[in-house]
């Protein structure tokens, strides 16, 4: 098992028992990272470039046109076979090719309510994650919700009120999770309908979420600002959090961000990345955590593989 961190210097691999290091692209600057598959996996590299390795080193494969920069990468239906799902700025979608073409998709560029996708600073929002279950793909938006397609990215539909400012979309079996400014939101029925919680939390903004084993981790702080950030625990319900507290400092001075908590959906580890480059492992599905680095540059995504 090893843990990705995509920084602002490079891609770093961690052991989660020993801590142990090694790095890759050193010197460029990532901003996303997803595996595909077992052995391949996509990073998006100095904000423009999206580069792949197939497990015998990294390669570049294609460069957004100008202007554009990439958020977020996932494996998904709405993908080219053998290719990469690309989220940018500008709220975009692009289906990036092997051979290094990219189609943006036109349907996503006309999605019913993009009239009303804001940020709260002013600028355009951005297509900040994606998830897929089954045959449906979801894409959020900062700040317009959760986007569904079931037919392979042919069609888009939202799902969620966009007030609920989502910062991270993920999914487990038959559930789909939002993480966002008013707590955790979870739908039973891919995206009909949904249900806000935030019992147990001292703090409702949340901005990451993922599933690990039996147990569902989310992060949550005061607000956009932080201040006082934590990591929480329940039943994949959501029906009561509590604070992951073994092994961890009191409260954490910035938020956990979008994409820097991830887990093995199936397995007991677990890892998260602190605004201030801190590292931390758990082997046992969040009961306890132990750091395993630090002093990391700008993390932007963590990637945890079995």
């Amino acid at each position: 098992m090893r843990i990705l961190a995509a920084t602002g210097s490079g891609l770093v691999t961690l052991d989660p028992d020993t801590g142990q290091q090694s790095r890759q692209l050193e010197g460029h600057r990532l901003s996303a990272l997803a595996p595909a598959g077992r052995t391949r996996l996509w990073a998006a590299v100095d904000r423009r470039e999206i580069w792949r390795n197939l497990g015998g080193g990294w390669e570049p494969v294609a460069q957004l046109p100008g202007g554009l920069e990439v958020t977020c990468l996932a494996d998904t239906r709405a993908n080219a076979e053998d290719g990469i799902l690309a989220g940018t700025s500008k709220a975009r979608l692009g289906r990036v090719t092997p051979a290094g073409l990219i189609e943006f998709v036109e349907a996503f560029d006309h999605a019913p309510g993009r009239e009303d996708w804001f940020t709260p600073w002013g600028g355009p929002p951005g297509t900040r994650t994606l998830s897929e279950d089954r045959d449906t793909v979801y894409a959020n938006v900062h700040v317009g919700g959760v986007l569904r397609s079931r037919d392979e990215g042919a069609t888009w539909e939202p799902t969620i009120d966009i007030e609920a400012d989502v910062h991270q979309v993920a999914t487990g079996p038959g559930r789909v999770y939002a993480a966002g400014a008013q707590g955790l939101s979870i739908s039973e029925d891919r995206g009909e309908t949904w249900r806000t919680l935030h019992e147990g939390l001292h703090a409702a903004y949340c901005r990451a979420v993922a599933v690990c084993g039996e147990w569902l981790l989310l992060s949550a702080s005061d607000g956009p600002g932080a201040g006082r950030a934590a990591i929480y625990r329940s039943d994949p319900a959501g029906s009561r959090f509590e604070r992951c507290r073994r092994g961890l400092p009191e409260w954490f001075q910035g938020n956990v961000d979008s994409l820097c908590l991830d887990a093995l959906p199936k397995g007991d580890l677990a890892a998260f990345a602190t605004e201030s480059g801190e590292v931390y492992a758990s082997n046992d599905q969040g009961a306890s955590w132990s750091p395993i680095g630090e002093g990391f540059d700008s993390i932007r995504r963590l990637l945890v593989l079995p």
